[in-house]
């Protein structure tokens, strides 16, 4: 059952930054935050989904004005409770609709949320609502995967991505509604427990398309966080886009 915190309620909060360790290295955020705080500038930054901090709170120590959006309290309450975590002004609020006092140069999102949007209207939303917090020559930042229907034989639906003793986690695909579902299944004392999480997937195009409707056009698209150049076998991609300053 989902609760007023969506799908990061509670036992997920409570967990989130343990079962995403990965996510936390200085490896993985080092590289995202250099970028970011690069097209953030002398401006302010706004990230959409800010969960429990992890881009956030590296950096606001840079010196950038961060706020955040994020409809899960019990993830935001993580956040305040990390050391500076009152360096980071948060709102609770779905972030494709909520808005917050003033503009920034930099609004962004990261790590595949642009697909808890589960309908295409609520993706485009989110777009202009980026594009009405930021202010002329700011930039909008998305950190997505590429959808893996390629690995999809005929007639199969689900693709791993996790595979151990005590823990599985698979994707679901519907290729006709782009309709998918994370599902994770982990063993503890010997019983199975699983928890899914519904999403959308979208492809590149599709989210120039929604940036030209915002009045946004695409300015960068990289491999990832390094910039390295994005190609038919990427699977993911940070793309940016920047509205005009005229």
């Amino acid at each position: 059952m989902v609760d007023d915190d969506g799908y990061f309620s509670e036992p997920i909060a409570a967990t989130y930054d343990e079962s995403a360790a990965d996510l936390f290295r200085p490896e993985a955020v080092d590289p995202a935050v250099d970028v970011l705080a690069e097209l953030a500038g002398d401006g302010r930054a706004l990230e959409f989904g800010v969960g429990t901090g992890r881009l956030a709170l590296p950096l606001a120590a840079r010196g950038v004005a961060v706020h955040g959006i994020d409809m899960s309290r019990a993830m935001l309450d993580r956040l305040r409770a990390k050391p500076d975590g009152d360096t980071v002004d948060v709102t609770v609020g779905d972030f494709a609709t909520t808005r917050v006092e003033g503009t920034f140069s930099l609004a962004y999102l990261v790590f595949n949320t642009i697909n808890n949007l589960t309908t295409q209207d609520a993706q485009v939303d989110c777009f202009r609502n980026a594009a009405r917090h930021l202010r002329p020559g700011g930039h909008f930042v998305v950190e997505v995967g590429v959808p893996a229907l390629r690995l999809l034989p005929p007639g199969q639906t689900a693709v791993p991505f996790h595979i151990s003793d005590t823990r599985w986690a698979f994707d679901t695909y519907d290729v006709v509604t782009q309709a998918m579902s994370s599902h994770y299944v982990t063993v503890v004392d010997g019983r199975a427990e699983h928890w899914s999480i519904p999403f959308r997937y979208v492809w590149p195009a599709e989210l120039d398309l929604m940036a030209r409707l915002a009045g946004l056009r695409l300015r960068d698209r990289w491999d990832g966080w390094s910039r390295a150049p994005f190609t038919s076998e990427s699977t993911g991609h940070v793309s940016v886009w920047e509205k005009p300053a005229d």
